[in-house]
This record gives C-alpha cells, sequence and structure tokens, in this order.
C-alpha cells in the first residue's frame, strides 16, 4: 500500500501532495478544454492529419490503466496509429502525488523520452508503485532510464513541470474526466479501459464515414 508519510518525506516531499485537496471543477465547455494542450505540449503519435484522434487521460497508479497499456495498447497502436488511421496522445490525469512525481519524471528529459518513460512506468507498475517504500522504488526503477539520485531528486523540485502536470489534469476535469482511463475519440468521451473490439466498433465507423 502506498504510504503518504513515505511520500510526503521522499523526493523533496513530491510536492503534488497538495493535488490531493483539489476538486474537479464543474466543465464550461468540453470541446475548448480538449483543445488546449498543456504548457509543455501534446506528444502526438500518428499521422497530424489522420481522421481519427485519441486523447487518453490516465494516472500512472491506476491498475486499470496499466491493463489497457498492457492489453489493448499494442493492438491499437498496429492497427489503427502505425497505419495512419489514427493519432493519440496521452495525457496527465495524476490521482494521487505519486502519480504526479511519474508524470514528471517521464517529462523532465524532453518530449521525445514521454513514452518511453510512461511505458516503462506502467509495464513496471506493480513493483513501484504498490510497494513498502513506493519513492524508493520509483527511484530504483527509474536508473533504467538513465536517471541518478541526484537528478531524480532535481527533477522533482522543478516547480514548472509540477504546475504543468497539474494544469493538463486541471483542465482535463473541466472537460468531464472524473476517472481513468478516460478517452476523447473525436471529442466523444469513453470511460474505462476499452478493449481493442470495444476500439474496432467505435473506429471503424468513424473511418468508414
Amino acid at each position: 500500500m502506498t504510504n503518504r508519510r513515505q511520500l510526503l518525506t521522499g523526493a523533496a516531499g513530491i510536492a503534488a501532495a497538495a493535488m490531493l485537496g483539489s476538486a474537479p471543477a464543474r466543465a464550461q465547455s468540453a470541446t475548448a478544454d480538449l483543445a488546449v494542450a498543456g504548457p509543455l505540449g501534446d506528444v502526438w503519435l500518428g499521422k497530424p492529419d489522420a481522421k481519427v484522434t485519441i486523447i487518453e487521460y490516465a494516472s500512472l497508479t491506476c491498475s486499470h490503466c496499466a491493463s489497457f497499456h498492457r492489453d489493448t495498447w499494442p493492438a491499437l497502436k498496429a492497427k489503427y496509429i502505425d497505419t495512419g488511421k489514427a493519432r493519440f496522445t496521452l495525457r496527465e490525469f495524476p490521482l494521487d502525488p505519486l502519480a504526479t512525481a511519474g508524470f514528471m519524471l517521464a517529462r523532465c528529459n524532453g518530449n521525445d523520452k514521454y513514452y518511453p518513460m510512461s511505458d516503462l512506468l506502467f509495464d513496471q507498475q506493480r513493483n513501484w508503485a504498490f510497494t513498502e517504500k513506493p519513492v524508493d522504488a520509483l527511484a530504483a526503477m527509474v536508473k533504467q532510464a538513465g536517471f541518478t539520485q541526484e537528478s531524480f531528486e532535481a527533477c522533482l523540485k522543478r516547480q514548472d513541470i509540477y504546475d504543468a502536470v497539474t494544469q493538463v489534469k486541471d483542465r482535463g476535469a473541466k472537460a468531464g474526466v472524473d476517472s481513468t482511463p478516460t478517452f476523447f475519440i473525436n471529442g466523444q468521451k469513453r470511460a474505462g479501459a476499452l478493449s481493442i473490439a470495444e476500439f474496432d466498433k467505435i473506429l471503424e465507423p468513424l473511418l468508414a464515414g
């Protein structure tokens, strides 16, 4: 189990603890909120002019999100993203300070490292997110991606990255995100870890239309 005291005492306190008190704002204009990327930009996969756009809001400590990235994402990417039929971006919607820390680490070394890092953290989620000392486990995990203890701690002290991740989550909440994973497929909201069969049912009519 994640221990809040461990989170607050590790790596500069993981200032993201402040997010625990935030509540989703009431939606004002979901379409407008979806159209705006966060301060660090969206990291898109697929052709810019693809017929279908998929935006996923996820938390790195969400087991349903990890299941999606393990069971559905490889097939979705191969069938629709890599073939140019759809484009995809993952947006940050951390549900706890540990997930915020993970997203900060995914952003610290530039957008070209975003998916390699987030993929690693989803793939190895049980080995860091649900341990006795999650901050220590997270530090050990990201050393596989080139972090040192010093660069790990320095990243988690970066107010600009913390603010950027927080802004993406807040805008997602305004767009109607209240659980993870949540997908917006050509602007239409679908919540839950969809299977590839469910994506087929949604995407094929859009591609044929």
